[in-house]
C-alpha cells in the first residue's frame, strides 16, 4: 500500500490543534542534550562529532516528525502489524550478523550509523497491543484475550533478553505494565504477573545469560566504595561531578581556556548514559529542576493526550510512551545519584544516541498526532 504524498499535507485547522507545549518541551530538552553533549565531550579533539551526528539526527527526526503529525493516526495504525513483525525480524537479524556494545549483541552496523532494533521494537510492540485491545473492544480480562496481547510482549522481550539487553527490557516490561494497567487488567493478575517477573529475574539472574560482570555492574550501586575502582567506578564518579554542581552549577566547561569539568573527564559514557553527571556539574540543582520541569510538563501534556483520545489506539499508545519517558528518566538519573542499579538506560531525548533520539522523537511524534484528532467527528 502506498501513501499518496497529498496525504501528508497538514491544514492550518489540524497544525492549530498541535499541542505547542509538548512539542515546545520536546525542542527545548533536545537542545539542551545538545548542548550538554558538547560540553561533556568538550576535553576531547573529536567532540564535535558526538554534537554533529547528534544535530544531524535531530534534523532528521523533525522532518519525520513534521510526516507522522500530518498523516492521520488511523492511516498510521494500520500499517502497525507490519511495523511489529518487521521489528522482530530485525531483532532476530541481529542476534546473527550484530555487533556487540556493552556486552549486548543489540546493534546493525549501517555503515556510516548503527542502529538498534530494539529501540523499534518497544514503540512497535506498543502499537502492536493497543490495535489488538481495540480489536477486541477492550477486553483485557478474557483469559484468551490476555493470553494474546501477553504474546504479543513475550516476543520482542524474550529477543531482547537473548542479547542480553537488561536495560531495554526493563524499558519494554515497564510500558507493557503501564498498557495493562491503561486497559483496565484486573489488579490480581498485575500483582501475579509481578510475581512471576521476579520469578523469571531470579532464573535468567543464575541462567547464564547475564555475565558476572554486568551483575556486579547492576549491583555496585548499594555499595560503590568497596568497589571504587572496579564496577561501581562509574557511580563514584559520577557523584563526584554531582556533588560538586552544589546549586547554580560550576560552569567549568563554558570557560575557553578551560579543558571541561570533572565529570567530562573522569566519567565513563558520560555523554549517553551518564550524562545527567555532567548536566549535575556544570549547571547544579537549579539546571537539573530545569530538566525535570520539562519533562513535567511534556508527561503531563501526553497524559492529558491519553485521556482524551478518541480511540483505545490512541490511548494505550499515549500511556505506552508516557510509561516508558516516567521509567528511562527515573532510572537513568537514578543511576547516576546511586538510587538505582546500573544499566544502559540512556536519558530520553538528552543522551547522545542516533536511534534512540530518532525513535523516541517519532513515537512523541505519534502522541502529538492522537492529540491533534482526539476529537470525534458527528454527522
Amino acid at each position: 500500500m502506498i501513501i499518496p504524498l497529498s496525504q501528508f499535507k497538514m491544514d492550518k485547522k489540524k497544525f492549530k490543534e498541535i499541542d505547542k507545549w509538548m512539542l515546545f518541551s520536546i525542542v527545548t530538552i533536545v537542545l539542551f542534550g545538545i548542548l550538554n553533549i558538547y560540553l561533556a565531550t568538550k576535553p576531547y579533539a573529536y567532540n564535535t562529532t558526538y554534537v554533529i551526528k547528534q544535530s544531524l539526527f535531530f534534523g532528521v527526526s523533525l522532518v519525520g516528525l513534521y510526516f507522522i503529525m500530518a498523516l492521520d493516526y488511523s492511516i498510521i495504525k494500520g500499517f502497525t502489524p507490519l511495523f511489529y513483525w518487521g521489528s522482530v525480524i530485525l531483532l532476530v537479524l541481529v542476534l546473527v550478523i550484530g555487533k556487540t556494545v556493552n556486552g549486548a549483541q543489540g546493534w546493525i552496523n549501517l555503515g556510516i550509523v548503527s542502529f538498534q532494533p530494539a529501540e523499534l521494537a518497544k514503540v512497535a510492540t506498543i502499537m502492536m497491543m493497543g490495535k489488538k485491545l481495540e480489536d477486541m473492544d477492550g477486553n483485557i480480562n478474557n483469559f484468551k484475550n490476555f493470553c494474546i496481547v501477553a504474546l504479543y510482549a513475550i516476543i520482542p522481550a524474550a529477543l531482547i533478553v537473548i542479547q542480553p539487553d537488561m536495560g531495554m527490557t526493563m524499558v519494554l516490561f515497564f510500558m507493557v505494565v503501564g498498557v495493562f494497567f491503561a486497559g483496565g487488567l484486573d489488579k490480581r493478575i498485575i500483582i501475579g504477573g509481578l510475581t512471576g517477573l521476579v520469578v523469571a529475574i531470579v532464573l535468567v539472574w543464575n541462567s547464564g545469560l547475564i555475565q558476572p560482570y554486568q551483575k556486579m555492574r547492576i549491583i555496585s550501586f548499594q555499595n560503590p566504595e568497596a568497589n571504587s575502582s572496579e564496577e561501581g567506578y562509574h557511580l563514584r564518579q559520577s557523584l563526584i561531578g554531582i556533588g560538586s554542581g552544589g546549586f547554580l552549577g560550576t560552569n567549568s566547561s563554558f570557560s575557553k581556556e578551560s579543558a571541561g569539568g570533572y565529570a567530562s573527564q573522569y566519567v565513563p559514557e558520560v555523554e549517553t548514559d551518564f550524562i545527567f553527571a555532567q548536566i549535575g556539574e556544570q549547571w547544579g540543582l537549579l539546571g537539573a529542576a530545569f530538566l525535570l520541569s520539562l519533562y513535567g510538563i511534556l508527561i503531563c501534556r501526553m497524559i492529558a493526550i491519553a485521556r482524551d483520545s478518541k480511540d483505545m489506539f490512541g490511548n494505550i499508545v499515549a500511556i505506552g510512551m508516557t510509561s516508558y519517558l516516567l521509567f528511562a528518566i527515573w532510572q537513568n538519573i537514578g543511576m547516576t545519584i546511586g538510587l538505582m542499579p546500573i544499566t544502559g538506560i540512556t536519558l530520553p531525548l538528552v543522551s547522545y544516541g542516533g536511534s534512540s533520539l530518532l525513535t523516541t522523537i517519532l513515537s512523541l511524534g505519534l502522541v502529538l498526532n492522537i492529540g491533534m484528532r482526539k476529537r470525534k467527528l458527528y454527522f
